[in-house]
């Protein structure tokens, strides 16, 4: 095994095996480039040394494998694990809670006669069907299935993974249920600004930011005046923008002085917008995502927060879409917290390219399996098509 100082390492490096921070934590898979931020990442934690049991290689060595590499490995082989899942009950039950918050948002944008209870009946609804299906929900939220009703669908998925997270804190079933709600209607201020710039493609300018920033007082004033919520849903609502150092809006708090409801929703939030596509920019693979909140180092987000986050989440969520070392494709579907790095993996499709069907049910647990380990995250969509 090679000892490999962090100092000495650079982007664009290439390794023929896995890069390992303490122990069984990979870096980096083999073939694959090492990252800035995977670098940042190992800076932040302190972590003066990585290991390998392959060697660099240079970019000409690269060149030449990456012309032998199998025919069936080249190309992105497409197939469909949308439409069985579409059909299932724990999807269509996530599609009618976002169906339900888009005709709230539709009543409240319209001026129409809409209470707090619909609100609630709502998060009462979310809470049974996740106690349900957590793994289905999550999955449906890194797959981006439902198009269409954005901000709906945003707050329900940052909805799903706030009351995951309060859960995992183990707050009162009480404060959970005001998370949720909060959670429900974090964004719903964006009603009041208009689509020129909550839809808006390029940069947006000073003034324009400051818009953006005064949904959190738009909500707070629908919540408090329109639906007559509870003190404390609004409190969670308004400071989901407020950061852990003091640097957040609208009122600057820092750290304990936040509301905890908030402290999650803000982390939820962030993870939702990183997976999400927007009309801004294209969607971040869960693997990412969860790197780069592991990076904050407690300038945004409330460390435990994110500690019980990664807890519930792992390194690669349930539902991600991995490719693995022999270059089969597989999804998440079960955390190895010990491991974080080493999944419970369904098989999608096998080293030459076969794709299995929906009776052929292949599961490796690449904890006890260990010839065999992730290679990459894939982006869902890759995959969601016909077979190619």
């Amino acid at each position: 095994m090679n000892k490999i100082k962090t100092k000495d390492l650079k982007p664009g490096q290439v390794f023929s095996a896995p890069v390992f921070s303490e122990g069984d934590n990979m870096l980096v898979p083999e073939m694959i480039p090492l990252k800035q931020k995977d670098i940042d990442l190992l800076n932040s934690w302190g972590i003066e040394f990585v290991t390998s049991e392959g060697k660099e290689i240079s970019p000409d060595e690269l060149t030449k494998l990456e012309e032998i590499k199998p025919p069936e490995a080249q190309g992105a082989i497409r197939f469909s694990i949308s439409d069985v899942r579409q059909n299932s009950v724990p999807y269509r039950a996530y599609k009618s809670l976002i169906d339900r918050l888009n005709s709230v948002f539709a009543g409240i944008k319209s001026g129409s006669d809409v209470s707090m209870q619909a609100v609630d009946d709502i998060t009462v609804q979310l809470l049974h069907d996740l106690k349900n299906n957590p793994d289905s929900f999550i999955g449906f939220i890194l797959g981006g299935e439902v198009i269409g009703s954005e901000l709906a669908k945003s707050s329900v998925n940052t909805a799903i993974i706030s009351a995951l997270i309060a859960q995992e804190i183990k707050l009162p079933n009480h404060k959970i249920n005001n998370v949720v709600a909060a959670a429900l209607l974090h964004d719903v201020g964006m009603l009041r600004l208009s689509k020129g710039i909550t839809e808006k493609k390029g940069g947006l300018s000073n003034a324009e930011l400051e818009q953006i920033k005064s949904h959190t007082i738009h909500t707070s004033k629908i919540i408090t005046k329109e639906l007559y919520g509870p003190k404390e849903v609004n409190f969670i609502a308004l400071q989901h923008h407020e950061r852990w150092d003091g640097q957040g809006y609208p009122d600057g708090l820092i750290g304990p002085a936040i509301e905890i409801g908030a402290r999650i929703v803000s982390a939820a939030d962030a993870f939702e917008a990183m997976v999400s596509k927007k009309s801004y920019r294209n969607s971040m693979v869960g693997y990412q995502a969860i790197k780069n909140l592991m990076a904050d180092n407690a300038r945004r987000f409330d460390p435990e927060v994110i500690i019980a986050f990664t807890k519930i989440m792992g390194i690669y969520p349930i539902g991600s879409i991995v490719r693995l070392n022999d270059f089969s494709v597989a999804r998440v579907i079960s955390v190895n917290t010990e491991a974080p790095m080493r999944p419970v993996v369904q098989m999608l499709m096998d080293d030459k390219g076969k794709v299995f069907g929906s009776r052929d049910v292949v599961t490796i647990d690449l904890l006890a399996e260990k010839k065999h380990f992730i290679k990459e995250a894939i982006d869902p969509a890759e995959y969601n098509g016909a077979n190619a």
